[in-house]
């Protein structure tokens, strides 16, 4: 027991020794760490976003067919459900629709108000919910040919646009990421390669009084993995502002940009991720610049 808290103040004491020494090389190899996680996360996180905002709106983004007057959305709805990408057809009935509409403009005397209005002025109509996003603009030009369908109403064009966004975004972002992770890597090597070479009498003096290998290297891994972890920190909590602003921007504006931002429920997974890969990023350098005192 007692030589396992010895070992660990070894570990701790040498690790923070190396962090001293690396003075403003330290800050280098956060700093480049941190961007490079920042990008990977909001990237992360919009893909999350995207995500839950397809899962969402792939039950409400549906066409929406507005009947001719006198045609029942009833009596359509078999013709409508073997269409080609249909995957649910939900009737709504002009009486549905009126009552609906009437509680969200806080109307109080629906029959009143029906009677000023001579009549229900609203039509039958049939939300439809296509297989998929991408099939949602075939549905509407197919259900614009059915007789009985006088005008057809969606917003896939918007779900397209940001379809193809994410696609492009996706292949700059990997590109990037993977030129920022070799160039974090290269700046966690070179710093601790400077420390090492700082240390190499003292490195040289353990091996010859039989320190091994194990001993000498862990504390420069373990000066690598706390440049990924401080890195990952400092993204986390930039990629937490950002998304504080953006919901305080996105307040009171559109639902579909409401939607956007919406709680994926994964915000737990995000730090966790960009720890792994932050310390995987500081592991990784720190054993290239290990390899040069193997080489003395």
């Amino acid at each position: 027991m007692a030589r396992s808290l010895y070992q660990a103040e070894y570990l701790l004491r040498e690790t923070l020794l190396g962090l001293r020494r690396g003075g403003w090389m330290n800050w280098a190899a956060i700093s480049t760490v941190a961007v490079l996680l920042l990008l990977f996360g909001i990237g992360l996180q919009g893909s999350w976003q995207l995500g839950e905002f397809f899962n969402r709106y792939g039950n409400q983004l549906e066409v929406s067919a507005y009947l001719n007057t006198g045609i029942a959305a009833k009596d359509l709805q078999p013709t409508i459900q073997k269409l080609p990408n249909v995957n649910r057809v939900i009737p709504v009935s002009k009486e549905e629709a009126w009552a609906a509409l009437s509680k969200e403009l806080g109307i109080s005397d629906l029959k009143a108000t029906t009677q000023q209005l001579s009549g229900n002025p609203l039509v039958d109509e049939l939300r439809v919910q296509a297989n998929s996003p991408r099939g949602v603009p075939q549905l509407a030009e197919a259900l614009k040919k059915v007789n009985g369908v006088e005008t057809v109403q969606y917003v896939g064009e918007v779900v397209q646009q940001v379809t193809e966004l994410n696609h492009n975004l996706r292949f700059i972002s990997f590109g990037v990421i993977g030129f920022l992770t070799l160039s974090a890597i290269a700046v966690i090597t070179t710093t601790l390669r400077l420390v090492i070479a700082a240390r190499s009498q003292e490195i040289e003096v353990m091996r010859l009084v039989g320190a091994t290998r194990t001993t000498i290297y862990l504390p420069f891994l373990l000066q690598g993995i706390t440049f990924g972890i401080a890195g990952a920190a400092i993204a986390w909590v930039f990629i937490q502002s950002l998304l504080v602003t953006l919901g305080r921007l996105a307040a009171g504006q559109a639902d579909l940009l409401q939607g956007l931002l919406m709680d994926t429920g994964k915000g737990w997974i995000l730090p966790l991720v960009l720890v792994g890969f932050g310390g995987a990023i500081g592991l990784i350098g720190s054993l290239f610049a290990v390899q040069a005192i193997g080489r003395r």
